[in-house]
């Protein structure tokens, strides 16, 4: 009787065990298949990137209608410094009201690596990972598997917390140490928006007007046409803002690295500094005064939109390119890498050379 007992003890362990592995999976399926499905999303959230022993946080919003169009709207809630990235069909764009920029990319963002607030793009590294790990806690499914972030070596895996309804959460990414480097925290999702074409055209940013948007939860249907426009940004916008007040040094550089030659130069309307920093490793840093245009411009960039400190800038195989805080940066080298172009980048973040003083 007692062998009874046992036996029936070890096949109830066994078979919730296997229930809950197959629940698991079942779960993971249905979540792939809806998000594979979907015509058109809108998405709300918070995302927080490390830099350093800084943290920038941006209030997201994501607008997605099959056939590759994507609106991107992300403001840095330091400064409220607002940025949208814009695919459709004449390319992408990474879009600046402040200064009336608009950086035009040949570019396959965002299929060309991870993209931690899209939902095909998180959906695409779990399916890609043949050794995927899945896992109940608290409630919650949680998917992990490993990411794609070619100019951030620190960046590995991402682990996904999905609710019993099979909405995402939270995303985050992490390094070898299991430690979060970025957290996207989902407020709302709508799965079935509607959008016109013309939502998805760089008109339709100019001169359209906006609400703060530090609330993200507001309906999407009750704020199409009016994404951007009337915030308070950084001094970027200023067109007076005409002098470098302070050159701001790389408070990284590789070993054996050295400034060797500093010169600044005047613009029309604004200064220009040129650091040249010889060694082995040796790179070019300019830092110049960045004015808003009097009219919606379209700049040609090359390279692939991408996170550099506190904004949105343009990654290269060997140069990296941004604006922050009415100063625009451009660092290149013939003999660095864009992964180690990034360390020195990340060290010019404002902030961390203000906490030095």
């Amino acid at each position: 009787m007692k062998k009874i007992f046992v036996l029936l003890m070890i096949l109830g362990i066994f078979f919730l065990t296997g229930c809950g592995k197959n629940n698991e999976d079942s779960a993971f399926k249905d979540l792939t298949n809806k998000i594979n499905k979907l015509n058109s999303y809108t998405l709300n959230g918070t995302l927080e990137i490390k830099n350093n022993n800084n943290v920038n946080t941006y209030n997201v919003k994501v607008n997605f209608m099959k056939n590759d169009k994507f609106k991107v709207t992300l403001i840095n809630t330091s400064n409220n410094h607002e940025q949208v990235i814009l695919r459709n069909d004449d390319g992408v764009f990474v879009l600046t009201p402040s200064l009336n920029k608009s950086f035009k990319f040949q570019s396959d963002w965002p299929y060309n690596n991870s993209q931690v607030y899209l939902l095909k793009s998180i959906i695409d590294d779990l399916n890609n990972d043949s050794n995927v790990v899945k896992t109940m806690v608290d409630d919650k499914y949680v998917f992990t598997s490993k990411v794609n972030y070619p100019n951030n070596s620190d960046l590995e895996r991402q682990k996904v917390t999905v609710n019993q309804d099979l909405l995402i959460e939270k995303i985050e990414i992490l390094n070898d140490k299991d430690e979060a480097e970025m957290t996207f925290t989902i407020s709302s999702i709508d799965y079935d928006p509607t959008f016109d074409e013309s939502y998805f055209e760089v008109n339709s940013i100019i001169n359209t007007q906006t609400p703060n948007q530090n609330d993200t939860s507001k309906d999407e249907k009750t704020e199409e046409g009016n994404q951007t426009g009337d915030t308070k940004t950084d001094t970027s916008q200023d067109t007076k803002t005409a002098t470098l007040d302070d050159i701001v040094y790389p408070l990284y550089l590789p070993s054996g690295t050295v400034l060797e030659q500093q010169e600044k130069v005047t613009k029309t309307n604004g200064e220009r500094v040129i650091l040249t920093f010889t060694g082995e490793k040796s790179f070019t840093l300019v830092e110049e005064t960045a004015l808003k245009e009097d009219e919606m411009t379209i700049i040609p960039t090359y390279g692939e939109p991408s996170f550099v400190n506190d904004t949105v800038g343009a990654i290269t195989d060997n140069s990296l390119n941004w604006i922050s805080n009415g100063i625009e940066y451009y660092i290149v080298s013939d003999v660095m890498s864009s992964a180690e172009l990034l360390n020195v980048a990340k060290s010019i973040d404002i902030k961390a050379v203000a906490a030095t003083k």
